[in-house]
C-alpha cells in the first residue's frame, strides 16, 4: 500500500443525526491500525456520553468551540485543541455556541464501522434511531471488533 494525500471533499460521506462524517483513512484504504475522519457537528446537537471499549481517542478541533465531558468533567474546548479519550472513558461533546468541526482519529480501527452503521449516505433517507438503538449498535460493532483482534486459539 502506497500513502495518499486527500483534498479537503475527499473521502466517504455520511450524514447522521448529529452532522456530516467523512472517513478518510480506514481499512478500506489501506490503514489496518487507525481510522481517521471528519465529523461536522451543526450548532447545539454534540454528542451524547458514551464510551469505546475497545479503542482510544483523539480528537483534533478544527474550527468551532464547545464542550468535552471527560468522566463527567465538562472542560471548555475550541479551535487548535486537542482532546485524547483512553479505551473506557466516558465522553461527550457540547456545542452550544457555534458549530463545531472535529477530526477523530481512534487506534485500533473501529470507529468508521459504527458511523457506517447510523449514518446515511448522501441520497439515503435519514435514518432515525432511537439512542438503544445507537447504543446496540455501537456494543454490536465493538464485538465484532473484538472477533477480529483477538488471538484465534
Amino acid at each position: 500500500m502506497q500513502g495518499y494525500v486527500l483534498s479537503t471533499d475527499d473521502g466517504e460521506h455520511m450524514f447522521q443525526s448529529r452532522g456530516e462524517i467523512v472517513v478518510k483513512v480506514d481499512p478500506t484504504r489501506g490503514s489496518n491500525e487507525l481510522a481517521l475522519g471528519t465529523q461536522r457537528m451543526p450548532l447545539g446537537v454534540g454528542v451524547p456520553p458514551h464510551v469505546h471499549a475497545y479503542w482510544d481517542e483523539t480528537a483534533y478541533v478544527l474550527d468551532g468551540n464547545g464542550y468535552i465531558i471527560l468522566d463527567g468533567e465538562r472542560i471548555p474546548i475550541q479551535k487548535g485543541d486537542t482532546v485524547f479519550v483512553p479505551k473506557g472513558t466516558s465522553h461527550a461533546y457540547e456545542n452550544p455556541d457555534s458549530e463545531m468541526f472535529l477530526m477523530w482519529i481512534v487506534a485500533p480501527t473501529g470507529q468508521e464501522e459504527f458511523f457506517r452503521a447510523i449514518s446515511s449516505r448522501p441520497g439515503e433517507p435519514a435514518k432515525n434511531l432511537s439512542r438503544d438503538e445507537v447504543l446496540a449498535i455501537r456494543q454490536q460493532v465493538e464485538a465484532e471488533h473484538l472477533k477480529r483482534v483477538q488471538p484465534k486459539s
